[in-house]
């Protein structure tokens, strides 16, 4: 639409998609902004699960946001652009590092990109990073691997973990990409997103089903662009981190001071390398694996390599295991609900939450 050069003034735009419900606003989210580059107004969209249409309150949900969706048009009443196109700027090229030091053996990283002749302020940034980063470090271009095509969601992986494609990605991604200590992504921003390129690169990663298969490997990522402006992007971008289980030790963008983000995201990403550092998921994180480990556990008749990695690395976390637990607070609910008990207990409910942790701080 955007490269067609038609006019679609006095159009107005929504969306229907279908998912597991697994960072569904990040995909509307990313309809909505290329609209807004294009001056079309906007009606929030209809996120259903895959098998909502099966059932009478899908199909009735379905039905509702049609007539919502008509309502708001005859009002004329829809969502203004959120994002205005930025001014065209130039792209701040990254200084040279000065005399490069020798590298310290033990661990490497790879920088993966999308890198084409005409990204000469990528490059820089690529430059730098290699320069000043104390291990070694492989770059590779996805540009150059001849993929025969897109993921078709044909599922024959689930259970061999092998694509049905026979140009080697799946190979090429296990053995030239993650057997290094550290990721970092290159890429400039277009349409709000990593590009096409990249959109390919990670679809065809489903050979790995839904294996966090990189756990514990630091990510990064260099960015040409105004990165601070795609708010979509950056949510994006941490929870892939997240959910993955990997350390995002930052994103250097050519926004401002390059030089001194280049720098700072290499020492960062060695750090993490020699520490194996690895905080804890947040919000993004354990919510979105609650939603694999979820489908993994219903679908594993099918999804057979996934459950089996999910049954070893102990992610069939259900607190409906947790028994004893249960009981306890079914224990606890009962006393609570007893007025003479309640009473008795004054604040005596405080004490016994924090005498787990008093005792081990002592």
């Amino acid at each position: 639409m955007k490269t067609s050069g038609l006019d679609f003034s006095g159009k107005v735009a929504t969306q229907v998609t279908t998912s597991k419900h697994f960072y569904d606003i990040t995909a509307h989210r990313f309809i909505e902004d290329n609209c807004a580059d294009m001056g079309i107004p906007f009606i929030d969209g209809l996120s259903a699960d895959m098998d909502d249409i099966l059932t009478e309150k899908g199909r009735r949900q379905a039905v509702q946001w049609f007539e919502f969706t008509l309502w708001k048009l005859g009002r004329g009443d829809f969502k203004r652009p959120s994002v205005t196109p930025g001014t065209a700027r130039e792209s701040r090229i990254a200084g040279p590092a000065g005399d490069e030091a020798p590298k310290l053996p033990d661990k490497k990283a790879v920088i993966v990109t999308d890198l084409l002749p005409e990204d000469v302020a990528l490059r820089s940034m690529i430059d730098r990073f290699t320069a000043v980063f104390p291990y070694g470090c492989d770059v590779v271009n996805i540009e150059d691997f001849p993929f025969m095509g897109g993921c078709l969601s044909c599922f024959s992986c689930a259970a061999t973990g092998k694509c049905v494609y026979k140009d080697g990605f799946d190979d090429y991604l296990r053995n030239t990409i993650h057997k290094h200590d550290a990721i970092l992504y290159a890429f400039r921003i277009k349409d709000h997103s990593m590009g096409y390129r990249f959109k390919m690169y990670d679809d065809r990663q489903f050979c790995n089903g839904h294996r966090t298969v990189t756990m514990g490997t630091p990510f990064g990522y260099l960015v040409a662009g105004d990165y601070s402006k795609e708010e979509n992007l950056r949510l994006l971008l941490e929870a892939r981190a997240q959910v993955g289980g990997n350390f995002l030790a930052g994103v250097a963008s050519d926004e401002f001071d390059v030089d001194k983000d280049i720098d700072t995201l290499a020492a960062t990403v060695a750090y993490a390398m020699e520490k194996q550092y690895a905080p804890p998921q947040n919000f993004l994180g354990v919510g979105g694996m609650k939603i694999f480990r979820d489908l993994i556990y219903m679908m594993r008749g099918l999804m057979r390599a996934d459950h089996k990695f999910f049954k070893s690395h102990g992610q069939y976390d259900f607190p409906q295991k947790k028994w004893k637990t249960s009981w306890m607070m079914y224990l606890v609910g009962w006393m609570m609900n007893n007025p003479t008990l309640r009473r008795k207990a004054g604040s005596r409910m405080s004490e016994g939450m924090i005498r787990p942790y008093k005792k081990v701080l002592d």
